[in-house]
């Protein structure tokens, strides 16, 4: 019987998987678990938008904080305590916003998650969005 393309290359061992997806969690985030602590009012991470200004303005996730990644610095950080949890989004699975952003804040010692699918993702989910330079939050969106 011939071998299928997916079972061509044998999965990993089940120790080894558990360590790999265990691993990618420490690093990413969804949509669902971000809109999930925000409806909860979660105060234990800074969720942040990272891309430019025009983008933000025209939709962001509510309660989302505009920073850009270009604009990241360790001045501009030190606004929050040393520990707190960043989750970065930017336009989706197409751009590397987030990625630049993450980098950029672990490279200042700063715990992050990267919030998986960001605004393509979000609105896949079917939840609301924010307009506007205001943060909003999900108490003030129409379909919250």
């Amino acid at each position: 019987m011939p071998t299928s393309p997916v079972a061509a290359i044998p999965a990993a061992a089940p120790p080894r998987a558990a360590e790999h997806f265990a691993s990618r969690l420490a690093f990413e985030t969804d949509c669902s678990d971000v809109h999930e602590s925000l409806s909860a009012g979660s105060e234990d991470f800074v969720l942040l938008d990272v891309r430019g200004p025009g983008a933000y303005a025209r939709g962001h996730v509510p309660g989302a904080l505009h920073c850009p990644h270009r604009e990241m610095s360790a001045d501009r950080m030190a606004a929050w305590p040393e520990t707190t949890l960043f989750v970065v989004y930017c336009a989706g699975p197409h751009c590397n916003g987030a990625d630049r952003a993450a980098l950029k804040l672990s490279r200042l010692g700063r715990p992050v998650k990267l919030m998986l699918g960001g605004v393509t993702g979000w609105a896949d989910e079917g939840f609301a969005f924010a307009q506007g330079t205001d943060p909003g939050s999900l108490a003030m969106s129409p379909a919250a």
